[in-house]
């Protein structure tokens, strides 16, 4: 497979696991077993280990200190704001509005990639980005119960700066990604992020009773911490070395759908023509986003 193949499937796989991350680590939040700032700290000290050991026993890289400003930046979009904002937001808020909301996060890269012209927009993926985020909605729409009453229209504005803060990152991130090793990269956007994560879940964090936690709270627990904290952000890491911010971004489309399909195999939901339908949509959307615009049309004809 070539380095853009393989960025896409880790991207799938990136994505599988956000999928999963909705609903476990609402459970560990809502059984009131940990805060959700303490739950971040706990995962910000899980990502500087996880990453620090493969940084200091296999990379070995120094950093230029004129970047060392880019990754505090980094640090506070793509681990703090992002971090802190989203499992507050999801514990006040439902995972289904959750993962409404995220779908805005092509949507603003788009933007944003407008603003500062840090990437080329066109018609092809500005047509991409709406399918799939047509189909996204469409499913969740058609999946759950949707609740934007007003309990929970602060979680649902705190998801959406979440949102915003991904897109900033992921921008942002790219020519860090570009230049240095993605472990590199995480190491130290980590180190940065949890500058910002302390003051929020220190007590939090001190105050947890691990004696209560149940095995399968531990899992979920381990599951964030190594998964959702380190495979994830290493795999969109490895993703945007290869690809630009836009494809990273519409794979957060994948999201509510890689969640039905799991529902589906385990046999708590079934197949129809909703799921079908949005289905089409997502994958078509994603696939005209991530392709270059000579190989579409080769493809096509």
């Amino acid at each position: 497979m070539n380095k853009k193949t393989i960025s896409h499937t880790l991207l799938l796989l990136a994505n599988l696991i956000y999928a999963l991350n909705y609903t476990l680590a609402k459970d560990v939040m809502t059984g009131g077993y940990i805060g959700s700032s303490g739950f971040i700290l706990l995962r910000a000290m899980s990502g500087i280990f996880l990453f620090g050991t493969c940084y200091f026993l296999f990379i070995k890289e120094r950093i230029m200190l004129k970047d060392l400003f880019s990754f505090a930046i980094c640090g506070l979009f793509g681990i703090a704001i992002n971090q802190l904002f989203f499992f507050k937001g999801l514990n006040l808020s439902t995972p289904i509005n959750a993962s409404i909301i995220m779908t805005s996060a092509p949507i603003i890269v788009i933007l944003i990639s407008l603003i500062l012209s840090r990437e080329k927009i066109t018609l092809r993926k500005i047509i991409g980005v709406l399918l799939g985020c047509f189909g996204a909605v469409y499913l969740i729409l058609n999946t759950g119960d949707i609740s934007f009453k007003n309990d929970y229209m602060i979680g649902n504005i705190l998801v959406l700066i979440n949102a915003t803060s991904y897109a900033i990152y992921l921008i942002l991130v790219q020519p860090l990604i570009k230049k240095y090793n993605p472990i590199t990269v995480m190491f130290f956007i980590f180190s940065f992020g949890i500058l910002y994560i302390v003051p929020f879940g220190y007590q939090e964090l001190i105050d947890v009773k691990w004696n209560l936690f149940s095995y399968k709270i531990i899992i979920e627990v381990i599951f964030v911490l190594v998964f959702t904290t380190f495979f994830a952000y290493l795999c969109n890491s490895i993703a945007l070395k290869h690809l630009n911010a836009t494809a990273v971004s519409v794979y957060i489309y994948l999201q509510p759908l890689l969640a039905a399909l799991i529902a589906i195999s385990f046999g708590s939901d079934q197949l129809d023509i909703n799921k079908t339908l949005s289905c089409i949509l997502i994958f078509t959307g994603v696939y005209i986003v991530s392709q270059k615009k000579s190989m579409l049309k080769q493809n096509l004809s």
